[in-house]
């Protein structure tokens, strides 16, 4: 794959029903290369679905999606498979498998994807792990170390294989705030140090203003705020946008509704 492309990904006018329902509107960003892109909203607001699609394991009904310059959406399965391997993946709520040590599961995209001896295999784990602050815990099993642990795991397994890029669903998810400003500031600093670019789906706003250099926020399918972090802070504070102000704020009140009203909340709990 050509290393001539500016954008490490690029969405142009991508359209997704289901059920004749549009989940993605017209959705159009570019990630330039280098960056962590963030992409930020409310539950049901599309963004894991747009992250699934990025990934190519939705396509879109239209537009474009192109990973390191190519158009997936035009790709086969095979095809995908080869894009894929430039890529790297951790997903919400760290996925390990429990009956396999930590070093097994960092070796898993090596023993996949690559014909290395295993003594070359058992560097490459030790290498990553010391890159997340683990040397040493390769025996061990997920249940044997806490929750940030197993987050630093995932995240050296989804570097195993020196990627490009960087996917990563909720990261923080279940985190307390100090382990979730651990494994901001090692996403950032992989990034860096490995040339990485990255895309991060989080609804955590203090970690998303931490990580990201470009902000996506997505509001019922449709992205109604982009920029940098000064940027869309600019934009919360002049308040034209009423949806990024009441979500980064984490107000009740605002245009962004529950999905049922308070009121009918307390009367259902009074059987009237």
């Amino acid at each position: 794959m050509s290393e001539d492309y500016e954008n490490i990904v690029e969405v142009k006018d991508m359209f997704r029903q289901f059920n004749g329902r549009p989940v993605l509107d017209g959705i159009s960003f570019n990630a330039p290369k280098g960056t962590i892109t963030v992409i930020m909203g409310g539950s049901g607001c599309g963004k894991s679905t747009l992250l699934r699609h990025i990934i190519g394991s939705l396509k879109p009904d239209s537009g474009e999606i192109r990973i390191m310059g190519k158009d997936i959406t035009t790709l086969s399965e095979s095809e995908m498979n080869g894009v894929r391997k430039r890529f790297g993946m951790l997903f919400q709520g760290s996925a390990l498998f429990n009956s396999m040590t930590i070093g097994e599961n960092v070796a898993i995209p090596l023993l996949e994807h690559g014909d290395l001896d295993a003594n070359i295999v058992d560097i490459v784990v030790k290498m990553k792990m010391e890159l997340v602050g683990l040397s040493g815990f390769e025996h061990l099993k997920p249940s044997e170390i806490s929750g940030g642990m197993k987050k630093r795991v995932a995240l050296a397994r989804a570097i195993a294989l020196d990627p490009k890029l960087l996917f990563c669903d909720e990261p923080t998810a279940g985190l307390d705030p100090i382990m979730t400003a651990v494994v901001d500031e090692l996403t950032k600093d992989l990034c860096q140090k490995m040339g990485m670019s990255a895309i991060v789906v989080t609804h955590d706003m203090a970690s998303a203003f931490r990580i990201a250099d470009i902000m996506i926020m997505l509001h019922k399918g449709k992205i109604v705020a982009m920029g940098s972090p000064d940027e869309i802070r600019a934009e919360m504070d002049n308040g034209k946008n009423p949806i990024l102000k009441q979500f980064i704020n984490g107000e009740a009140d605002g245009p962004i509704p529950f999905r049922q009203s308070s009121d009918g909340y307390l009367k259902s709990l009074m059987g009237n």
